[in-house]
């Protein structure tokens, strides 16, 4: 990694750097990411600087980094007898002042320098958005590299933060509380890794804010009255238990509150690779029959209209005589469950809790939101997550807000949205606003009721799924029982949820492609079924040969094979020379 000093106008800035990327190297250290990415910002500018504080217009620079550089040239200055160079903002005040006195007629009065303040350390102002992030992050282990996703983190996060995480406050704005991640990344107290599905995490100097945001009397006050918030907002934190409790059944008027999904993730265990259908479990399933349940409608907590108005979903579906059970889900906005009148019944059958997840599952989204998970990724990973989960009827909710797009974001959402429905078979539902939305979910709701209460569920015996044969045995049951549905019970379903994160080779190699602009599932999918690994796909380019004529075969070579495929397979010239620039050596 070691810089040729004849080669970049910095030497003595980026030697330094360079310690510091070793050094957070060997200790594993958060600060790595943000060091690399200074590291990189300045080996590549060709400009020359005196001080460090003019590095700051760098991408990876922040006020921090900057500091720690110039206290390292002042010691350096000191050390060899060199005069330290001047600052940019005393530079730039001499200037001025110079310029004043050679306009002037007469000597100008000097004005009396003021006292330099010493910056106060930074602390988010209570119940902000960032002092929410800080606060959520801050309940990692210091030493953890796994970070948290967003969906993670705004769960921890939204009982700090008067503002809503997903909903703006102002119906006709786009800005919600998690746009404070941005101004924390900049502030090098947050830094951020993956693709597409990003993780958080803080840096050293972000532990530094947390300790000291917990050490405000806001903290305190706000810690002692979370409890109360906590339930006043259906928000439950887990209890220790080695095993499901059964949760006591609610009013019907009433709104039950979260699972701990940590109670759920052993439940079903990972196993072994199936390699084919002889190697699935034979089963008899369990069968509940009609009369002994009914259809409930679950909503994830997070699905809000606004934080100072979180409850307006609830209680318009309450109204249109759907109350909803409201839980922090696993995947997906909403899902609709079989609930046992009698809560002892599954267990009599060696089966856990009381609940049967049906085949079916909505993802809402509004056009703003769609619009931003098409450029950071999350649309495809959350396609990708239910594709795994092996429900059947997935449901997308678009609700169109009015909102000025470009041709291009125009173009890019219809492309989102005819992949869902061609590429993925998932059903689109386009709605005006969040009261379309509802009144849609009291509608599914009702039929629901009168497709499934009249008839019994086969439910499939816990104990023999396990994370890796639970898709190929639904697969293997629907191609031999086509007309007859197969489920599993709750518990199970958020176990198998929470292990979406285990992956195979395959699933590895379809997201490494589908990171790619323009490399739709269908896409993917067709380029792995004929180069299995990353291994074989690259030494495919690699065949193509070095030198210009190999640049050009290997610019080709992906639409030279699979350029004559159906529409929604077949490969452009232009993404088939995107995608060469990322698995060649071009």
């Amino acid at each position: 990694m070691m810089a040729d000093s004849s080669e970049v106008p910095n030497p003595q800035f980026l030697a330094w750097v360079e310690e510091w990327v070793n050094s957070a190297k060997e200790r594993s250290a958060h600060s790595l990411t943000t060091y690399n990415r200074a590291y990189h910002s300045l080996k590549a500018c060709p400009i020359r600087f005196e001080h460090p504080a003019e590095l700051e217009q760098l991408k990876g620079f922040g006020p921090k980094l900057c500091a720690r550089l110039t206290e390292k040239l002042q010691a350096h200055c000191k050390d060899n007898g060199t005069v330290m160079p001047e600052h940019p903002k005393a530079k730039k005040a001499a200037e001025k002042a110079r310029q004043v006195q050679e306009q002037g007629d007469g000597e100008p009065v000097a004005k009396k320098p003021k006292k330099a303040r010493a910056p106060k350390p930074y602390v988010p102002a209570y119940r902000s958005g960032a002092y929410a992030l800080v606060l959520g992050l801050s309940t990692l282990d210091e030493d953890s590299l796994a970070g948290m996703t967003k969906a993670e983190l705004i769960e921890v996060a939204e009982p700090h933060c008067d503002a809503s995480f997903t909903a703006p406050s102002d119906p006709t704005k786009f800005y919600t509380a998690w746009n404070s991640m941005k101004t924390l990344i900049q502030k090098e107290l947050v830094f951020e890794r993956g693709r597409p599905l990003r993780r958080y995490a803080l840096t050293d100097d972000g532990w530094e804010v947390a300790r000291r945001t917990k050490k405000t009397k806001e903290f305190s006050k706000d810690n002692e009255s979370l409890p109360q918030r906590a339930r006043d907002e259906s928000v439950m934190e887990p209890e220790p238990a080695t095993a499901v409790q059964q949760a006591p059944s609610a009013p019907p008027d009433m709104f039950e509150p979260t699972e701990p999904s940590s109670s759920y993730q052993n439940i079903v265990a990972e196993g072994q690779v199936i390699s084919s259908d002889n190697a699935l479990p034979s089963f008899l399933p369990v069968r509940i029959p009609p009369g002994s349940f009914s259809v409930k409608l679950l909503l994830d907590i997070r699905e809000v209209r606004a934080k100072t108005d979180r409850d307006y979903m609830q209680q318009e579906l309450a109204k249109l005589g759907v109350p909803p059970i409201m839980r922090a889900l696993e995947l997906g906005d909403a899902q609709w469950i079989a609930k046992c009148h009698d809560p002892e019944l599954l267990s009599r059958h060696g089966l856990q809790g009381d609940e049967i997840v049906l085949d079916w599952i909505v993802e809402r989204k509004r056009l703003d939101d769609l619009l931003s998970s098409i450029k950071d990724g999350r649309f495809h990973e959350q396609k990708f997550r239910l594709n795994r989960s092996g429900v059947k009827k997935v449901i997308y909710i678009i609700e169109q807000i009015a909102m000025d797009l470009t041709e291009q974001q125009a173009d890019s959402i219809n492309t989102a949205i005819a992949s869902t429905q061609v590429s993925n078979g998932y059903f689109v539902k386009r709605t005006e606003k969040m009261d379309d939305s509802i009144r849609y979910l009291a509608k599914m709701t009702s039929i629901l009721k009168k497709i499934y209460e009249k008839k019994p569920i086969n439910i499939i015996p816990t104990q023999i799924i396990t994370a890796r044969n639970y898709l190929p045995l639904l697969g293997y049951l629907r191609r031999k029982e086509p007309t007859l549905s197969y489920h599993v019970t709750y518990p199970a379903f958020a176990s198998l949820a929470s292990k979406s994160d285990m992956m195979t080779l395959k699933d590895i190699f379809l997201k490494m492609l589908m990171t790619t602009k323009g490399v739709t599932g269908e896409r993917a999918l067709a380029i792995q079924e004929r180069w299995k690994t990353p291994h074989d796909f690259a030494k495919a380019f690699e065949a193509c040969g070095t030198g210009a004529a190999g640049q050009k075969r290997k610019r080709e070579f992906l639409h030279r094979e699979m350029g004559d495929m159906v529409a929604s397979k077949a490969v452009g010239k232009e993404l088939s020379s995107k995608i060469a620039e990322v698995w060649s050596d071009m």
